[in-house]
Parts: structure tokens; C-alpha cells; sequence
């Protein structure tokens, strides 16, 4: 999963962006809201993570546009605004979801995997695909019931292509679903990644279209 941090508090967005990132999760941090509008017409995300009280422009304003141009990316508003009023402002704006600060980021993770399953119409938290069995909350994985160790960008290639079984995902696709802005992308790295996926699971799970990309089918022998 790669999540969009839209907070202008130097301590709480690093913070954050750690927590997110020992969960598996890649976090790109911007720390106003014009900054944030900026990485989201340039890149797509699986899910923002989004303060109201901006500089140069507001949460809510960012929001709004946001929903304006038909972007469905799911929204976690996270604010120190915690009364009543404030939350329905903010999900009547597009919003998906609302944290309260202080807040436990062990909840936050948990809001981000559900606002990810309704996105891709996952019913629940275990995602199953044949003879795989991926758990995204604990970062485990099993076939045919027993355990598989995964390194953490195993994991998450795996997990970006059971999230879209059926469909083909570029290199450079899943690449922006592992990697954050300035982390370092070796040439041959996804290549690696699924090579070493074929041989801990079984070779057929994940096919390749030549000069296209990679894909789980929906129901994998």
C-alpha cells in the first residue's frame, strides 16, 4: 500500500510516516496542502492520510478538490478537530474516514487496510487467492496453509498483485506501490522480487506478458 501523509506538524508527520512504514506501508509526506495537490496529480495512491489545518491551502479545500474532479482515492481525515460538527464537515466534503488526534497508530493502520479493502471490494481482512492466503495486518502469508517467509517488498509485491488479480501491472505500477520518493529503485528489482515469489510459493501463480507487466490470474491453478 502506498499512502499520501498530508501533515504540517514536523514531529507527528515523521512520526506517523515511520509507524506507517514498519506496518509496510510506503509513506510519501508532504507538509501543506498545495504540496499535497501537487503529489496527487502526479501520482496514485492507494489511500491519503489528511490533516485539515494546512498552510497555503486546508485539508477540507484540498479535499473538495479532490472529489470535484472525480478522484475516488479513499481519504482518512485526520484532525485535532474532534467534535461532531467538524466530522460530518468533513465527510459531507468527500472524506472516508475520521481519526480524532491523539490517536493510536495502531488504529490508524488498522483504518488504512479497511479503507483499502472497500476500495477494492474485499470483504475481508484475509485476502485469498487459491492456494495463497495473504494476511496484510499481521504481513503474513501461507500456501496451502503453511507459513511462507516473505522479505517486506516480497510481501508487497505480492500483495499489490493479489489486489488486482485479472489485471496486468506494469513494473513501473508496482514499483510506485513499493517505493517512496527518494528511496533507491534498482533496474531489476520487481524482476527479483516476482523471481523469488515463483520460488517460494509455485512458479505458475504469477504470469508474465512479455514487454507488459505481471498478473495473478483470478482463480490460479
Amino acid at each position: 500500500m502506498r499512502v499520501l501523509l498530508v501533515e504540517d506538524d514536523p514531529l507527528l508527520g515523521s512520526g506517523v510516516r515511520a509507524g506507517l512504514e514498519q506496518a509496510g506501508v510506503t509513506a510519501d509526506w508532504t507538509q501543506d496542502g498545495e504540496e499535497a495537490e501537487a503529489a496527487l496529480s502526479a501520482m496514485t495512491y492507494d489511500a491519503v492520510v489528511l490533516d485539515l489545518g494546512l498552510p497555503r491551502m486546508d485539508g477540507l479545500s484540498l479535499l473538495r478538490r479532490l472529489r470535484s474532479r472525480h478522484d475516488p482515492v479513499p481519504v482518512l481525515v485526520l484532525t485535532a478537530r474532534g467534535a461532531v460538527s467538524d466530522r460530518v464537515t468533513g465527510l459531507d466534503a468527500g472524506a472516508d474516514d475520521y481519526l480524532a488526534k491523539p490517536f493510536d497508530l495502531a488504529e490508524l493502520q488498522a483504518r488504512l487496510r479497511a479503507l483499502l479493502r472497500r476500495s477494492r471490494g474485499i470483504a475481508t481482512p484475509v485476502i485469498r487467492c487459491g492456494r495463497i492466503e495473504l494476511d496484510p495486518a499481521a504481513r503474513a502469508a501461507t500456501l496451502d496453509g503453511k507459513p511462507v517467509d516473505l522479505l517486506p517488498r516480497e510481501f508487497a509485491t505480492l500483495e499489490a498483485l493479489l489486489l488486482n488479480t485479472g489485471r496486468v501491472l506494469s513494473k513501473a505500477q508496482i514499483e510506485d506501490r513499493l517505493y517512496g520518493w527518494g528511496d533507491e529503485i534498482e533496474s531489476n528489482a520487481i524482476e527479483v522480487y516476482v523471481h523469488h515469489l515463483r520460488r517460494k510459493l509455485y512458479p505458475d501463480l504469477i504470469r508474465t506478458v512479455r514487454g507488459v507487466g505481471y498478473f495473478v490470474p483470478k482463480d490460479p491453478t
